[in-house]
């Protein structure tokens, strides 16, 4: 019954359908009062393992964080959703911590937020033996431990705490925790008889890139270029760095702000705010930033510098993609960084020392890594990969070649400068490629040149990516007043054919470079309308700043995403969408339906059926690449599935080679029929990979003399495993 009573909550409470992996098994377990050990990974919801329980239990449950801005998130998030909770710690006045603690004695209050200082002293601990207390939470429960990254001494004392409170259940939570550090947290907290639940710590919609840091200035220019209005943070070493660095981007004209302890208190709450408002989008800061910062639109963390441990590391990567949308996470990575942290080690002795170095090493592992990136990372947190080849960092991405043949993309892109009269820059091109109805696209008539909507298989953010590229191969010029683009003779002949254009982008935002877990379908955040939700965002914004909360707190990107996809007319539509429970229908629901309304009108816009919303659901219950593969075998062909999934071929192939490596039979026939190579030029291939091997596509490329594309060989790549598997 209590579970029926947490699916309820689920979804009615916080506009969720269905829970996240462990989050149920964790709730039964907690509901029936046995201790209870959680390792689950930044952004995958260990919030709700406490809270649903405190909305069915009698009592109180309170939940021990270190973190006052996480308490502080928390409780505005809690009290959007109709959620009675409160903290106590030192940022309260006199007069704020009265009346909260009157609130807490009338028992008004299913939730309570403490940090460990506030839990230790005696009038907290007088006024909780008066309470009944059903759940002793202890967020951050690697801090316990001398082994884990973040140990803090006063965690320890929690264990005695607990015993004051013999009908409490106690869960413990950590996002980073070593099977060493496990076994210290069920030892010092006495967790004799609990369960452990241990989620993957494989966070899939990250991009895993780490580059030699070379420029790292221009390395760190180059990658917000194609970033336009997205939240991330960098890191950096010193606060010497970030100063240096904050005023470079600033200069560039980049909304940003420092972050470090050299700021004054005021200084630094007031950066953080302005980052979590969005009235920022990049925050720089040493490793003093990102603690319990629970905004889950950061779109990418950047290392400028070495992190000190893996654990380090995951936990900032962390900080990214929350939302379970993709996110890219770039680690600048130079021998001198390695030799400062040696030095910092070297200070240090006996054990301290010991554990240090291991730390270091486990890190140069992973960055010196020539394969796949998750291999060695989950292998440290004592997990094995799933694959030897993610599809999600950079060295499983170049193991498909170095350089793509780019020349059709080129040419549509070339074109288009031409039928634009040179006048436009990278942004207006791509939005007339991909078919805007942007007021500017129309008023110059844009959208009756021959290019117009010929780019939609690409984002947006790859064709300014090419553009780039044109760019730095003297392709394209770019006009140092207006920045409008200009052909060069070069371009004059690969419009022709007489050239070819070879590259490769910045695969850290190719959502097809890997099979991100989203909340959202694939087809929702690849096909969502982008005018509509800046439309959407600028709301959100208006009302977070009205009510003085994080916009997020009202709804996250992904509820914006299916709104500005599903275009929801009414409340029973809109309550559908991810993210809107009943609380927030009343609060918001007339306000965002009116805006969408309005949109649909403009723009001739009709409300798209909830069926698709089933196809939603089916895709995050099984792996995509099982259904790609389970339609394959019915006899679609590869363009068939491109359009069914509403992805691009590639993607398809991505699948079916994952569906293969599984050990699924696949029938090569349909894969070859993908093929646009004559017959002849098909047996060329083949021979090649028989003779360097299928694995890697970049010999064979080579092999035959640059003459086959990546495109074609990554078609007849499969078709040749899928015939012969293994053999050569």
């Amino acid at each position: 019954m209590n579970i029926a009573r947490a699916n309820e909550i689920l979804e009615n409470t916080f506009g969720y359908k269905t829970f996240r992996p462990n989050q149920g098994e964790v709730i039964s377990n907690v509901l029936t009062k046995k201790d209870t050990l959680v390792i689950m990974p930044t952004g995958g919801g260990k919030s709700l393992c406490y809270q649903i329980p405190a909305l069915i239990f009698e009592g109180l449950t309170i939940v021990i964080s270190p973190l006052i801005s996480l308490m502080k998130d928390q409780v505005e998030q809690l009290t959007q959703f109709g959620v009675d909770a409160l903290f106590l710690n030192s940022s309260l006045s006199r007069e704020q911590y009265r009346s909260n603690v009157a609130r807490l004695k009338r028992g008004d209050i299913r939730l309570l937020y403490l940090a460990p200082e506030t839990l230790m002293m005696d009038a907290t601990r007088n006024l909780l033996k008066n309470l009944r207390i059903d759940c002793f939470t202890i967020d951050e429960a690697h801090c316990i431990s001398e082994w884990g990254h973040d140990f803090r001494p006063e965690y320890r004392q929690l264990a005695e705490v607990r015993k004051e409170f013999p009908e409490a259940v106690c869960l413990a939570l950590t996002a980073t925790a070593t099977p060493r550090v496990r076994e210290d947290i069920r030892n010092i907290l006495e967790m004799r008889e609990s369960a452990t639940f241990v989620s993957s710590f494989d966070r899939e919609n990250l991009f895993l890139k780490v580059a030699d840091k070379e420029k790292p200035l221009e390395q760190i220019l180059d990658f917000l270029y194609t970033r336009p209005k997205q939240s991330g943070i960098i890191y950096c070493f010193s606060r010497r760095q970030v100063d240096e660095l904050y005023s470079d981007l600033k200069y560039e004209g980049h909304k940003v702000l420092p972050y470090h302890a050299g700021l004054s208190e005021s200084d630094r709450t007031k950066n953080q705010d302005a980052f979590i408002k969005d009235d920022v989008n990049i925050i720089v800061a040493t490793i003093a930033f990102g603690m319990g910062i629970n905004k889950p639109d950061v779109r990418f963390v950047i290392h400028h510098d070495m992190p000190q441990n893996i654990e380090s590391y995951y936990q900032q990567i962390g900080r990214a993609g929350r939302d379970g949308l993709q996110a890219d996470c770039l680690l600048l990575y130079s021998y001198s960084d390695k030799q400062k942290i040696q030095y910092f080690i070297n200070q240090k002795e006996g054990e301290e020392k010991e554990i240090a170095e291991k730390h270091l090493d486990s890190l140069i592992d992973y960055l010196e890594e020539s394969k796949c990136r998750r291999v060695p990372l989950l292998s440290y947190f004592g997990e094995k990969a799933d694959q030897q080849s993610c599809g999600m960092c950079d060295n499983c991405l170049l193991q498909e070649g170095d350089m793509e043949d780019l020349t059709v993309q080129a040419q549509k892109y070339l074109s288009c400068i031409a039928r634009t009269g040179e006048k436009f820059g990278a942004y207006h091109i791509a939005d007339v490629l991909r078919g805007s109805k942007a007021k500017k696209i129309l008023q110059n008539k844009h959208d009756e040149v021959s290019t117009y909507g010929i780019g939609t298989d690409w984002s947006k953010n790859q064709w300014i990516q090419l553009s780039r590229l044109l760019i730095r191969q003297g392709i394209v010029e770019k006009d140092a007043d207006h920045g409008s683009l200009l052909l060069t003779e070069s371009a004059q002949s690969i419009l022709k054919g007489d050239e070819r254009v070879l590259g490769l982008l910045d695969r850290t935002q190719t959502s097809e470079a890997g099979e991100p877990i989203t909340r959202t379908s694939d087809e929702v955040e690849q096909k969502y309308n982008e005018h509509l939700f800046e439309e959407l965002r600028k709301l959100r914004k208006r009302i977070a700043d009205d009510q003085e909360v994080p916009p997020y707190v009202i709804f996250p990107d992904t509820t914006l995403m299916e709104m500005s996809y599903f275009y929801p007319m009414d409340e029973d539509k809109l309550i559908g969408i991810y993210g809107v429970g009943s609380a927030k229908m009343k609060k918001y629901g007339s306000d965002f339906l009116k805006i969408i309304r309005l949109f649909c009108e403009e723009n001739g816009i009709e409300e798209k059926s909830r069926v698709l919303e089933k196809k939603v659901k089916k895709s995050t219950t099984l792996k995509q690449h099982h259904l790609v593969g389970d339609e394959y075998k019915k006899g679609k062909s590869i363009n068939h599935l491109a359009e069914q999934f509403g992805v691009k071929s590639v993607t398809i192939l991505s699948h079916l080679k994952k569906y293969l490596d599984e050990g699924n039979s696949l029938n090569p026939d349909l894969i070859i029929e993908a093929s646009e190579l004559s017959e002849r030029k098909r047996a060329e291939v083949f021979s090649s990979m028989k003779k360097v091997g299928p694995d890697l596509l970049k010999p064979i490329y080579e092999d035959l003399k640059i003459e086959v594309d990546y495109g074609e060989l990554r078609i007849l790549q499969l078709a040749y495993l899928a015939k012969n598997g293994d053999q050569n």
